[in-house]
């Protein structure tokens, strides 16, 4: 077994191994658990649980005046069951990228990547009817990872809107995969963290003012602002940490594959319930980052869930994992980080991005739907002898 590292050192490690994991290893597949997830041959995303509703998602772009910021958003949602058929169909995933220059990069990044690594289709509907459900809906805002997109997690997403909970996810501008792909994307430190956590802010601000001109219309009003949400991953799991201590509105948060309490933010300021998803195998943050989840776990003041998962890697939960160098952790062959030097194969990645869904989902259940059946679903390690469970 790797030598364990202190907590200290781990938050001197976790600057350099965030900044890394746009940077990595590895490349093939492994079993799959019909049990979480249905793999499927063409890498579309498959949903972990039974569908309550069709998906749709719609594309628009928000202009923060104050910030001098335009962020292109896309919202998922529960969509009238006329729309099952096209939701199933789906779309290709380049086509979350306006046509131009960017649509035809992602397209072939999408095209290179390994099939079992990166998705290749929604399973949700563009400008799908709403489903006629209650007034106002919960939501959860996402904030995607370090030169990722706000659709770098869309199987989450669409797993959410199923169950009733709208997902709203801004592209972090200056810090999505195009930038860096340009070489122009902003650094990771404690200064685009802010920038970060007031573009979650800001889409919140939008999502709940029934007056906006920019939501579209059938949105207008509908999102319950007593049931807000908020997840990220990597990068976007710090920003969580930055908005649940500097803002009230958000009820509960989830970090994916990183610690909450990191560049400045202290987990003890988090007075919200919190969560965390770990990758055991995350060679990314390293195992300095890992223990600085445990630690963040250990030391909320707050009801707090920690799943680990076996054999998972920074972007095993992810739909873009392996799309291009830098994003293969967490797909095909890699060597682990907890036996020194040892080869194995990630766990599969639609597995992976299946217990992803369960578990978020289930969470956001638990806390903006007030599903109390959910708390049984957190507590219990599915699939047995991939996934440990802690709560407190």
């Amino acid at each position: 077994m790797a030598r364990a590292l202190r907590p200290t050192l781990a938050v001197s490690l976790l600057v350099w191994a965030l900044a890394a994991a746009a940077c990595s290893s590895t490349a093939s597949s492994s079993a799959k658990d019909a049990a979480i997830a249905a793999p499927d041959a063409a890498g579309d995303a498959k949903s972990a649980t039974p569908l309550t509703y069709p998906v749709g998602h719609v594309d628009f772009v928000a202009v923060d005046a104050a910030r001098g910021r335009t962020l292109r958003m896309t919202l998922w949602y529960p969509a009238d069951p006329g729309a099952a058929a096209a939701a199933q169909t789906g779309m290709p995933v380049e086509d979350f990228v306006p046509a131009g220059a960017d649509h035809d990069t992602f397209a072939a990044l999408v095209a290179k990547a390994p099939a079992a690594c990166t998705s290749r289709r929604t399973h949700s509907a563009p400008g799908a009817k709403p489903a006629s459900i209650q007034a106002q809906l919960p939501l959860a805002v996402f904030s995607h990872c370090l030169n990722c997109t706000r659709f770098s997690s869309f199987s989450i997403a669409e797993s959410l809107a199923s169950q009733g909970i709208a997902v709203l996810a801004p592209d972090h501008t200056g810090n999505t995969i195009f930038d860096g792909i340009a070489g122009t994307s902003a650094p990771l430190g404690a200064d685009f963290l802010a920038v970060r956590a007031a573009d979650v802010r800001f889409a919140l601000d939008l999502a709940l003012d029934p007056t906006s001109t920019v939501l579209p219309a059938e949105w207008r009003g509908r999102f319950d602002a007593t049931k807000v949400g908020v997840y990220g991953h990597s990068f976007g799991g710090v920003t969580v940490g930055r908005v649940l201590s500097d803002d009230v509105r958000f009820k509960a948060g989830l970090a994916i594959a990183v610690p909450m309490g990191f560049l400045g933010v202290k987990i003890t300021d988090i007075h919200t319930p919190v969560a965390f998803l770990l990758a055991q195998e995350d060679n990314s943050i390293t195992e300095a980052g890992n223990i600085l989840i445990r630690q963040n776990f250990a030391d909320a003041t707050v009801p707090a869930w920690l799943w680990e998962v076996k054999d998972t890697g920074h972007f095993s939960f992810s739909n873009i994992a392996d799309i291009k160098e830098g994003y293969e952790p967490g797909c095909g062959d890699g060597v682990r980080q907890t036996v020194d030097g040892e080869k194995f194969t990630y766990l599969d990645n639609d597995i992976a991005r299946g217990i992803a869904q369960h578990y978020v989902a289930a969470y956001f259940r638990l806390h903006l739907l007030g599903d109390a059946s959910a708390a049984a679903e957190l507590e219990t390690a599915q699939p047995a002898g991939t996934v440990t469970v802690q709560v407190r």
